[in-house]
C-alpha cells in the first residue's frame, strides 16, 4: 500500500483530504505542523508528501532541505499547496522536488489526478454531471444544487458546511437546498440519502429548520418514506421558502427586496481566514487564474435595453479583445443575425419590442445555436426553470458582480472553442 505523508496545521482539511486518499487505497500519514511531519518524513519514509507551504514550528522549506539530504527520502515528490501562489514562492521550493503546486481552495479531481499520475495508481472518481455552491447570508446557508447529483461532491459537502459555520461563526444555521434542471428518480435514493443526512449532521439541526426548492413528485415521496427526513419542508416558490426561513408575510414591507438580499448577497467571514475546500472540479473550470488566460478570438453580443448595463459588460471585457456589438431590444438582435454571427450572447429576459424568451424561442426555431448567458433581476425558479430548457449556459441573476461576467464568458467560449 502506498504511503502519503500529508502535512497541514488545519485539522479540517487534513481530515478532508486524508478522507478521500484512504478512500482510494492509500495509507494517510498525518502531521499536525511542519515539526510533526519533520519527524514522521524521518521515521515512515512515504512514497509522496503533500504539504501546506504556511506551517507553524518549522517551515516548509525546512523540511525540504532536510528531505534533501536525507538519501532515503531524496527522490520521494512533493506536492505544495497555498492559499496564495506566487512565483517567489515556486522558485523558493522548486530545487526540492516540488513536482506540483496547487491552490486553495483545492479541486479535488484535479489533485487525485496528479496523485494517480505520481504514484501509478489507478483511481476511481464519480463524474456524474453535477454543480454545488454553499455560502452564507446571515444565519441561513444557501445550497445550491444543478444538473444531477454526484457522490464525490455530497461528500466534501459534508466538509465544506464545518468549514463556513468555523468562518462564520454560525454553528447551527437554517438550512435552503435548491435543485435546479434535475430529474429525480429512485436511483438517485441512495446519494438523497447521503445529502440529507450530510446536511442534517453538518448544521446539526432539526428537520424542520431545512427547507427544499424543488419540482420533483419523486423527491418529495422519498422525504415522506424517511422516518429521519421527516420535517423538511418541499417548496415550489422560492418566494415561500424564504418566507418560511425569514419568518416574513406576504403583506410585509420591502418583502421580495429582503428575501432577494438574503439569497443574492454572501456575508463576510468573521476573521481573515480564506476558504479551502472547492465544491467544483478543475474540469468544470477552465482557466480561473485570470493573470494566465490567454483569450480566445469571439464576437460578443450584449442584448439590454439597460443602457448601464451595456456599459458594464463591454467595460468589463474591455481588456479581452473581444469584439462586443450591443442591441437595446430582441428585435434589433435577431435581425443582425442574417448578416452577423456571435461566439457568445449576454440575453437580458425583460425588455421592449421582443423579449429574452422570444430571442430564445426564435433561435431554437432557426436552429441558430449560440451559447447563451442570460441575466435577470427574476429569481423565481419557474423562471430560471423556463430559462434552462432552452439550453441556456448560464443564469445571473441581478444585480451583476463584474467578476462573475468574465469568468463566465471565459469558462463558456473555451469549451466551445
Amino acid at each position: 500500500m502506498k504511503k502519503i505523508l500529508l502535512i497541514d496545521d488545519s485539522s479540517l482539511f487534513r481530515e478532508y483530504l486524508a478522507n478521500k486518499l484512504v478512500e482510494n487505497g492509500f495509507e494517510v500519514i498525518e502531521a499536525r505542523n511542519g515539526l510533526e511531519g519533520s519527524l514522521k518524513l524521518r521515521n515512515d519514509m512515504p512514497d509522496l508528501i503533500i504539504m501546506e507551504y504556511y506551517l507553524t514550528r518549522k517551515s516548509c522549506v525546512e523540511i525540504l532541505k532536510e528531505k534533501v539530504s536525507n538519501k532515503n527520502v531524496v527522490d520521494v515528490p512533493v506536492i505544495m499547496i497555498s492559499t496564495r501562489i506566487d512565483r517567489e514562492k515556486i522558485l523558493s521550493v522548486a530545487q526540492y522536488n516540488v513536482k506540483k503546486f496547487f491552490s486553495k481552495p483545492i479541486k479535488l479531481d484535479a489533485l487525485l489526478q496528479t496523485v494517480s499520475g505520481f504514484l501509478q495508481v489507478e483511481l476511481e472518481i464519480d463524474n456524474s454531471p453535477c454543480i454545488i455552491e454553499a455560502h452564507f447570508n446571515d444565519e441561513i446557508l444557501f445550497i445550491e444544487i444543478a444538473l444531477g447529483l454526484n457522490t464525490e461532491k455530497i461528500e466534501l459537502l459534508k466538509f465544506k458546511i464545518t468549514e463556513l459555520a468555523q468562518l462564520y461563526g454560525v454553528p447551527t444555521p437554517k438550512v435552503l437546498i435548491m435543485f435546479s434542471n434535475i430529474e429525480m428518480k429512485p436511483t438517485d435514493a441512495g446519494k438523497l440519502d447521503l445529502l440529507f443526512n450530510t446536511v442534517l449532521e453538518q448544521t446539526g439541526n432539526r428537520t424542520r429548520a431545512v427547507k427544499v426548492l424543488a419540482t420533483s413528485d419523486y423527491l418529495a415521496e422519498f422525504i415522506d418514506s424517511k422516518s429521519d427526513f421527516k420535517g423538511i419542508d418541499i417548496k415550489e416558490s422560492l418566494d415561500l421558502a424564504m418566507d418560511d426561513l425569514l419568518g416574513l408575510k406576504p403583506d410585509q414591507i420591502a418583502h421580495d427586496e429582503v428575501a432577494a438580499a438574503k439569497i443574492l448577497s454572501k456575508s463576510k467571514p468573521i476573521n481573515d481566514s480564506q476558504e479551502a475546500i472547492e465544491l467544483r472540479f478543475e474540469s468544470e473550470r477552465h482557466g480561473e487564474e485570470s493573470d494566465e488566460r490567454v483569450y480566445p478570438e469571439a464576437n460578443i453580443a450584449v442584448v439590454d435595453d439597460d443602457m448601464i448595463i451595456q456599459e458594464l459588460v463591454k467595460t468589463v471585457l474591455d481588456d479581452t479583445g473581444w469584439n462586443c456589438s450591443v442591441f437595446n431590444n430582441g428585435k434589433e438582435f435577431v435581425d443582425s443575425l442574417s448578416s452577423q454571427s456571435f461566439d457568445l450572447v449576454f440575453l437580458d429576459l425583460m425588455m421592449p419590442e421582443m423579449n429574452g424568451f422570444q430571442v430564445l424561442q426564435y433561435m431554437k426555431q432557426k436552429k441558430i445555436n449560440i451559447p447563451t448567458i442570460v441575466f435577470s433581476a427574476l429569481t423565481r425558479k419557474e423562471t430560471v426553470g423556463k430559462a434552462m430548457s432552452f439550453g441556456v449556459k448560464s443564469y445571473i441573476i441581478k444585480p451583476l458582480k463584474p467578476e462573475n461576467l468574465k469568468s463566465k464568458a471565459f469558462e463558456i467560449l473555451i469549451s466551445d472553442f
